[in-house]
């Protein structure tokens, strides 16, 4: 009895392992196969360079250093799901833009939230602004301005423009939009992959 109930707890864990086999490479055919992204607008980096985009990371980084030694660098990730179900992507993206003036080690730091507008365009919000003394991370304590919200609107227009003069538009936010979105789902197909080898191998 005992034989015969370790030929049968054997051959269930068979059954499950090849139907969740079946499920993983299903999956994966679905995503090779989805053209999602195809007709976007990839937009393009302008002045920008990319600085840091790891396959194994989240997050993208972009760095411009202008002739009169001004840099800004531009920190990505996915964000918050969308309310928008008729968009292109499902996600926002949180992008934090970082300005420093030559031989200052102070710096502004704006944190905003990029989203799809419209057909293949893109917008982006700032989300708060904040001087900082230096690179290194603030103290929770230190007084970092007012909400963002709560500025006079002609100001919190002003400052937008100012990072638009600095190159963060459209063209920028939608090739942040569909790198990122890329991005995850390459990592997904590896991710699924790699479950797939290993639930192959234990067949």
């Amino acid at each position: 009895m005992t034989r015969a109930t370790q030929i049968l707890r054997k051959g269930g864990k068979a059954l499950e392992d090849f139907n969740l086999l079946k499920v993983l490479q299903s999956e994966i055919s679905h995503e090779l196969s989805s053209n999602s992204f195809q007709d976007i607008k990839s937009g393009s980096l302008g002045d920008f360079v990319l600085d840091w985009n790891s396959a194994q990371s989240h997050d993208v980084v972009l760095r411009r250093k202008s002739e009169s030694g001004e840099e800004v660098a531009v920190s990505a990730l996915l964000g918050h799901e969308t309310r928008d179900s008729e968009g292109k992507f499902p996600r926002e993206v949180f992008m934090k833009v970082c300005v420093r003036k030559p031989g200052l080690s102070s710096m502004l730091q704006f944190d905003c939230g990029v989203s799809e507008k419209g057909v293949h365009g893109s917008d982006f919000n700032i989300h708060s602004a904040y001087y900082l003394q230096s690179s290194t991370i603030p103290n929770s304590s230190i007084y970092r301005g007012p909400s963002f919200s709560s500025l006079d609107p002609q100001l919190q227009d002003a400052f937008k423009e100012y990072l638009l003069a600095r190159g963060i538009g459209e063209n920028l936010t939608n090739f942040l939009l569909l790198t990122l979105h890329k991005k995850e789902q390459g990592q997904y197909v590896n991710w699924l992959q790699i479950l797939e080898s290993f639930v192959a191998k234990d067949k």
